[in-house]
């Protein structure tokens, strides 16, 4: 009987067990290195974005979708902030979140894609510059009644400024109009467009000025919502009509503009008048002016007669002579008052001057200073007798003292003993043997020792 033998089961020695997280490690390794950065272009969903900062969402079309991360030192240098909805372009890595296993996208660098972007553009840009004011109603202008001439800055092969010149030629021909040739699409459009407004308000050559442009998509009236050109606008010395695209077409010029039209024709039936109405409205205001006019020489001439009938009452010749009579009295009366005026101040200036003579400073000066030289000499006197007295009382005084005085006793050879350093000596037995006595004479000491 034969029997067979299995391999053996290999020992658990022998086996490479991979961990979970050792899966996924070399997983994640796999997919960054085997694909590197790519771009992919999406829509966004399930946005969210934590108290960290980052993002996080998803990017799917029409058939599948993969999740995604924006980490915040990538996002904070996006332009824009995502959200639910809108189209991307991202640059990506591939990779793998290793706590779930889950396969995602690292974003590094996100764009917007599509129409959406330049609409949110627009809008972005129309709120900002709303707020600056640039769009508010109290700025803009009116525009003239009949301008004297009228700029079109518009490009000069195109429908609009034929349409433009048709409506103007038919509504008001006697006005002259300039052009100012610009492009209207493409990316040098908005240069040449600022220029080109620059250039009418340096000049001044027009006092209106018509923006136009046919109609077109989004992209194709791009150049008429550079910020650039609504700042030129607002800073235009010239009101500004614009007429741009057709009437559902909205461009950050028309917001700046003083007034928009909705097509370029509109903006010519704005800024001219209709020459019929006009010639109308003529006849009729030159019918009112001649009723005016009749009636104002018939209250004039009966003004005229009324003045007539009484001149012929009151003789010109008549009145002239009475008021000469009546200036030559006035003028003799201003006489005689102006010579009693004089005379009664003339009485008044000589008993002024006869007062001033009577109390005249000069007497009583001279008054006082010789009163200040009796005076002066009076003081001296008494100073000097004062002084006199002083004396003779001071030497009176010392004589007094002199008698008493010490000084005085030894100068008639007395001496006045002490101990040395203490007491006057008035009793000899004060003096103990060796002791040092001092003798005070009248001039100088005598410094001696006791014997006995």
């Amino acid at each position: 009987m034969e029997t067979s033998h299995l391999p053996a089961s290999p020992t658990r020695a022998d086996r490479d067990v991979y961990s979970v997280s050792r899966l996924n490690r070399e997983v994640r390794v796999l997919l960054e290195r085997g694909f590197g950065s790519i771009w992919l272009e999406a829509e966004i969903s399930n946005f969210s974005r934590p108290s960290s900062g980052h993002w996080y969402f998803s990017l799917k079309d029409a058939a599948a979708q993969v999740r995604c991360a924006m980490f915040r030192q990538r996002n904070m240098l996006c332009p824009f902030t995502a959200r639910d909805g809108q189209k991307v372009l991202v640059r990506a890595r591939i990779g793998l979140y290793e706590p779930r296993g889950e396969y995602q996208l690292i974003i590094d660098h996100m764009e917007d894609a599509g129409l959406g972007a330049l609409k949110r553009q627009f809008e972005e840009l129309s709120a900002r510059l709303a707020a600056e004011g640039l769009f508010a109603a109290e700025r803009k202008r009116s525009l003239p009644a009949l301008p004297k001439r009228i700029g079109i800055v518009t490009s000069p092969t195109g429908a609009a400024v034929r349409d433009i010149l048709h409506v103007l030629a038919r509504r008001f021909p006697a006005v002259p109009v300039l052009i100012y040739p610009v492009a209207v699409q493409g990316a040098q459009a908005a240069g040449e467009l600022i220029a080109a407004l620059t250039l009418a308000g340096r000049r001044g050559e027009c006092d209106i000025l018509i923006l136009a442009r046919g109609g077109g998509s989004l992209e194709d009236l791009w150049a008429f919502n550079d910020e650039g050109l609504a700042r030129a606008i607002v800073a235009s010395p010239i009101p500004v009509i614009s007429g741009i695209g057709h009437e559902i077409d909205f461009t950050i010029a028309d917001f700046a503009a003083d007034v928009r039209a909705p097509t370029p024709s509109a903006a010519a039936e704005l800024v001219v008048p209709d020459v019929e109405e006009w010639l109308t409205a003529f006849v009729r205001f030159g019918t009112r002016l001649q009723r005016c006019m009749r009636r104002q020489l018939d209250e004039r001439g009966e003004r005229l007669r009324w003045l007539r009938q009484r001149a012929a009452l009151v003789s010109p010749a008549a009145r002239l002579a009475q008021q000469a009579q009546r200036l030559d009295e006035f003028e003799l009366r201003v006489t005689r008052a102006m010579r009693r005026r004089l005379g009664a101040h003339g009485e008044r200036l000589r008993w002024l001057i006869g007062r001033a003579a009577l109390v005249s400073p000069v007497e009583r000066l001279h008054e006082a200073a010789a009163r200040h030289a009796t005076l002066a000499v009076r003081l001296r006197a008494a100073g000097l007798e004062r002084l006199r007295r002083a004396r003779e009382r001071l030497a009176a005084l010392a004589r007094t003292l002199n008698a008493v005085s010490p000084l005085a006793t030894l100068e008639r050879g007395y001496a006045i003993v002490s101990i040395e350093g203490g007491e006057i000596l008035r009793d000899a037995a004060d003096a103990a043997p060796d002791a040092i006595v001092v003798a005070r004479l009248a001039k100088g000491h005598i410094r001696a020792k006791v014997q006995k």
